[in-house]
């Protein structure tokens, strides 16, 4: 029972100290820019403390083998003891003990930038990704001395489980959720997709072999949790061919290093792209995409996107980029394959410039599957409410039962549990009841059933009636009310005392307040 606990003090101290980094760069660089300036460094601590772990790992293997001393030294230097285990190579003026030792010196940031290009000299996969440009006459080197200071008190292999923990995609969730009211420009629409939507997103597609495609890849946190959920079922990454792309560069580079981090072979393409007027894989043809795209994007055509034979379903209006993402990953999908997805509530019942007529072409093609209403809160930096989507082009294949004039509902919006006031997460048991529910409805096992107030099976015709508008709560009905048994009596007298406990917190809130405003002296 004690290390989960010490777990959990230790991701508070992560989060408070990413706090106190901000905090040393705050007003010397843009919010755009200094949560990069970070990001690089968490990487460089990051890497380095994985290489010396597997460094000590080494020593006492080879100390139990009986290995002289004098021999292990060349062991310890012997590149390919780290690669065989999946760590990065980290040369000696590269690794953290070094940046460190040399963090209070005026060259700091020209030391910082020759070790991103002795690593990248040494690591081919990350070559043209690392952030430079520490060296710079604009980034204050006390500053940024006193940053390498703070990043060096975390201790990566303690805090996390690095197998399993997105730990780059957390920190830029942290960087965007804190600062995504100083964005500006796209950037400030490159929302990273919480954890807990993607494991429900991962958990319903179930991507056990085959391509897996994410056009609006972010930090890479889609593919990570895809190859997590292929380990967990005994299989192995290799299992799962994984091609990406993504609009922005520093993003991009951030999704390589992520990537790179857990050993996971991804095709990004070779440089970042507009994947609706640079398609980077244009011919390719996916089992599963799974995305979380900018939620409606209105400065997204180009001209020469008129007669782009993507727009099967009908040509997306100029000025939001939902259906043209949606038709992009019907596009891309094989015969068989399957799509899951986060758009903003309003695709589901939008009719402005032909959405309403994109939308009823898909239900009547039989493309949707299901959609899944999210509870409100799950992102840090928006509190637009979102449904999860999916499409298929085999929805007879792979076992099912042809369900062609069928939609799936769920209303999860009850589930959830709030981590913060702002901020709710979805638990392994809400996100298995949800896929639980999909995958009875899809495999027709018998197990599956209509629940009044969170899921229900809808004829097109049903549909129809709505006017192919998809908001599942116009379908699910209400729950059944729940048999309260309490004699009125009693009730009466459990709230009675309840809200005479309210007042009494109410009035020692207020004498707090008066005690706390007479101590405040105007100078």
């Amino acid at each position: 029972m004690a290390r989960p606990a010490a777990k959990s003090k230790q991701q508070k101290t992560l989060e408070q100290t990413l706090w106190e980094a901000a905090d040393k760069l705050r007003g010397n660089q843009e919010p755009s820019e200094y949560k990069h300036v970070v990001l690089g460094l968490v990487f460089l601590k990051y890497i380095s403390d994985l290489f010396e772990e597997r460094r000590k790992t080494l020593e006492g293997e080879l100390l139990a083998d009986g290995i002289k001393q004098e021999r292990i030294e060349s062991f310890l230097e012997d590149r390919d003891e780290y690669k065989s285990q999946n760590v990065f190579w980290v040369p000696e003026l590269a690794r953290w003990g070094y940046i460190q030792s040399v963090a209070k010196q005026p060259e700091i940031g020209q030391q910082i930038d020759q070790a991103m290009d002795l690593i990248e000299k040494e690591n081919p996969s990350l070559r043209g990704v690392l952030p430079r440009n520490y060296g710079r006459d604009g980034l204050d080197k006390r500053r940024l001395g006193e940053l390498v200071d703070l990043i060096g008190s975390i201790g990566f292999t303690e805090t996390d489980d690095h197998g399993a923990d997105d730990v780059l995609g957390r920190v830029y969730e942290y960087f965007l959720g804190q600062f995504a009211g100083k964005e500006t420009g796209k950037d400030a629409g490159a929302f990273y997709t919480p954890r807990s939507v993607v494991k429900t997103l991962v958990e319903m597609l179930e991507p056990y072999k085959g391509r897996v495609y994410d056009p609006a890849a972010g930090s890479g946190g889609m593919f990570v949790q895809s190859a997590e959920f292929v380990k967990a079922h005994g299989g192995k990454r290799t299992d799962i061919s994984v091609y990406g792309q993504e609009f922005t560069d520093t993003t991009w580079k951030l999704a390589k290093m992520n990537l790179a981090l857990r050993g996971i072979e991804a095709d990004l393409g070779s440089h970042s792209a507009d994947s609706f007027t640079e398609d980077l894989h244009p011919d390719l043809r996916a089992d599963y995409v799974i995305a979380n795209p900018p939620f409606n994007v209105s400065d997204w055509w180009d001209a020469k996107l008129g007669d782009d034979p993507r727009w099967k379903y009908g040509t997306p209006p100029k000025g939001n980029a939902n259906f043209a993402w949606v038709q992009h990953f019907i596009n891309h999908l094989a015969p068989n394959g399957t799509a899951g997805f986060v758009l903003a509530n309003g695709s589901l019942s939008s009719k402005n410039s032909g959405e309403g007529d994109i939308r009823r072409k898909l239900v009547e093609a039989g493309l949707v599957d299901c959609v899944v209403a999210m509870p409100d809160k799950l992102f840090f930096n928006t509190g637009i409410p979102v449904a999860l989507w999916f499409v298929s082009k085999g929805r007879a294949g792979n076992g099912h039962r042809e369900r062609r004039d069928e939609v799936l509902f769920i209303d999860a919006r009850k589930l959830g549990t709030m981590k913060s006031r702002r901020l709710r997460v979805l638990t392994d048991d809400d996100i298995q009841k949800i896929a639980g529910t999909y995958h009875a409805w899809r495999n027709h096992d018998g197990d599956y059933e209509d629940v009044p107030g969170f899921a229900k099976s809808a004829q097109i015709d049903e549909i129809e009636n709505h006017g192919f508008v998809l908001t599942p709560g116009r379908y699910v009905g209400a729950a059944e009310a729940e048999l309260d048994d309490e004699p009125i009596d009693e009730k009466i007298e459990r709230l009675t005392q309840e809200l005479f406990a309210e007042f009494e917190r109410g009035r020692e809130l207020e004498d707090e307040v008066r005690r706390q405003l007479g101590g405040i002296r105007v100078r």
